[in-house]
């Protein structure tokens, strides 16, 4: 057993709590948490900064970890996604599995438990079933044209097959986003991971032309397809964004997670809040910084009410996997956001996300949700930049 304090106690599911002592077993199951005074000083182990639970990276690509610094940035997301497509299968597979284990290990070090996953093949799979992490793996699909649609589908029945022997981990096909999957590609994904009673994970409003796509079929994603040897044939204009006319094509019984969401409007947010059944923003700052130098509109997400949650992307659009890290950047460009709030985001609102909530996102009772220490960090009004992650538990 034991004792564990620090200036401020974090549970994200309670009111923080200063000078308070969590007590948990040798397994790191949360037995109690209460006030310090009722604790004999001489049992407990103190630390100064904040104490918080593990962390939920609810949008990843570790397979893509090899390219780490392949890709140059502030370049667009669509030379990003060039670049993803020309470098995929350009390095050895001992560089591919080194890179990922390695990847993985850096979650670890930064107080991350749990992981919302996109894989488009198995060669993270692997490293997945050593069991040092929680995953929900997104079987990600896209297709580009009809004619592509029965061979991305075919591909994800036997991706979602493989995954069943990852032990732990759960999984749930998905699509990648509006501009790469055809109409037909987004509804019998949607039912399949219904029927397997999956969530969703779509890339959303990453980038401003994503919308007129759908509202004019002009611009840069039209480019991106005849480059691309496809036709633009299956898509029809005439939506006023990318994410409402997505909501045509889902059923509202899914979870979502829509990530990204940079070009989102207050009425995308308001259709997608009233329309889309239970609904995750996920925001990966650091990566939308890499590839477009462009940041979502947080405040307004947070006006709204909105359930935000934090990604790190990959390591092909980053410079590391720290939820940590994404928190700080949004801190330093909205340090009006309550640290709180941010702290929810990268807690408690990912397990949700990733449906893990009855064990991780929580200091409570009964859970094992990790323990993070933020060193340097002795008030949640205090600087969040010149501080330390500390994996406790």
């Amino acid at each position: 057993m034991r004792k564990i304090s620090a200036d401020i106690i974090f549970p994200a599911d309670a009111a923080p709590l200063s000078n308070g002592v969590v007590v948990c077993d040798d397994e790191g199951k949360i037995l109690s948490i209460g006030a310090g005074r009722d604790f004999d000083s001489a049992d407990v182990e103190k630390y100064q900064g904040t104490i918080v639970p593990g962390f939920v990276n609810a949008h990843c690509h570790l397979e893509l970890s090899f390219m780490k610094g392949a890709i140059p940035e502030k370049t667009g997301l669509i030379s990003f996604v060039k670049h993803v497509i020309a470098l995929r299968d350009s390095y050895s597979r001992e560089e591919q599995t080194a890179a990922i284990e390695e990847a993985e290990s850096e979650m670890l070090v930064n107080g991350i438990v749990a992981v919302g996953d996109i894989s488009n093949d198995q060669r993270s799979f692997a490293q997945k079933s050593a069991g040092r992490l929680r995953y929900h793996t997104f079987l990600e699909l896209f297709d580009l044209g009809p004619e592509m649609t029965d061979d991305a589908l075919q591909k994800g029945k036997a991706l979602l097959e493989a995954t069943r022997q990852i032990p732990s981990s759960g999984a749930s096909l998905t699509v990648h986003a509006p501009y790469s999957c055809t109409p037909r590609l987004i509804r019998e994904t949607d039912r399949m991971t219904l029927k397997e009673g999956g969530i969703l994970s779509i890339h959303l409003q990453e980038q401003e032309d994503e919308n007129r796509l759908f509202t004019e079929k002009k611009g840069a994603w039209v480019n991106f397809l005849h480059d691309m040897g496809c036709s633009d044939t299956w898509i029809e204009s005439g939506a006023k964004s990318s994410l409402q006319y997505l909501l045509t094509l889902l059923s509202r019984d899914n979870k979502k997670l829509f990530v990204h969401n940079t070009f989102s409007s207050a009425e995308d947010i308001d259709i997608a809040m009233e329309n889309a059944g239970e609904v995750y923003w996920v925001f990966c700052p650091n990566a939308n910084l890499y590839i477009e130098d462009r940041l979502p509109d947080y405040p307004l997400f947070v006006r709204k009410g909105a359930k935000g949650c934090i990604g790190t992307d990959s390591l092909a659009s980053n410079h590391g996997l720290s939820v940590w890290n994404e928190i700080q950047r949004i801190r330093e460009y909205y340090p009006e956001i309550p640290l709180e709030t941010l702290l929810t985001w990268g807690s408690i609102n990912g397990a949700e996300a990733l449906g893990m909530d009855e064990e991780l996102g929580s200091i409570s009772p009964g859970k094992k949700p990790g323990l993070v220490l933020i060193e340097g960090l002795s008030s949640l009004e205090g600087d969040v930049m010149d501080t330390h992650i500390k994996r406790l538990v």
